[in-house]
């Protein structure tokens, strides 16, 4: 049996790493794992954990990088994540990154790609998204599911999100700038590390991504 491939994903908001990690999945039989889809699945769930995770969000806090760290490590056992994952969105912070080492192996990860993309590209993009409460699709601005308001797959409604305002999109990118870089850095002094121009077609950007994972042996 092949060896798990593990991918971290980084980049800005708007920058298609949800896109991405769907392709990279759907090719190499990879989870996707973010850390907002494990918090709703462990809610829903219902397990220790779950349970755990609705006293925090319930009480208006902020969710601990050790809860994160441990739903990750449960989700990691699933027998479905067997063959590896993409991780998008999680680590965020160094302690982050160093905890999944411990739950893996330092040598378990093979590649983090970092898709760029210019602040004033991410603002545009995130200004025209609109996303369905119901079942999170994501649209833009123009297409017909943005313009009725009723998402296509469920019926939902489609909404723009509070976060997508130019005001609250610039203060993600400094929260990104802040937090982000040290994480780069971490990565890129291993030398797993690799970059990918993300301003450009969806199929060029995951070519890209396939090419950083055959320099590395992992495609």
């Amino acid at each position: 049996m092949a060896a798990p491939i593990y991918v971290v994903l980084l980049g800005k908001q708007g920058a298609g790493k949800g896109t991405q990690s769907e392709l990279l999945c759907a090719r190499h039989g990879l989870v996707h794992l973010s850390t907002g889809d494990i918090l709703r699945a462990a809610v829903r769930a219902g397990s220790d954990l779950g349970h755990e995770v609705s006293r925090v969000l319930e009480a208006g806090e902020l969710v601990s990088d050790d809860l994160v760290n441990r739903l990750v490590e449960e989700r990691l056992a699933a027998p479905d994540a067997a063959a590896g994952a993409v991780f998008d969105g999680y680590p965020r912070t160094r302690g982050q990154a160093e905890a999944l080492d411990a739950i893996l192996a330092p040598e378990a990860i093979g590649v983090c790609v970092l898709v760029e993309l210019p602040d004033g590209l991410v603002v545009e993009r995130l200004s025209a998204r609109r996303v369905c409460e119901g079942c999170g699709t994501t649209y833009t601005a123009t297409d017909p599911s943005a313009v009725s308001g009723v998402c296509e797959r469920c019926g939902g409604r489609v909404v723009q999100r509070a976060d997508d305002t130019p005001e609250a999109i610039g203060a993600r990118l400094a929260a990104y700038d802040r937090d982000t870089r040290p994480l780069i850095d971490f990565y890129d002094a291993r030398r797993l590390l690799a970059t990918v121009d993300g301003d450009r077609p969806v199929a060029e950007v995951q070519a890209s991504i396939e090419a950083a994972l055959a320099a590395r042996g992992l495609a």
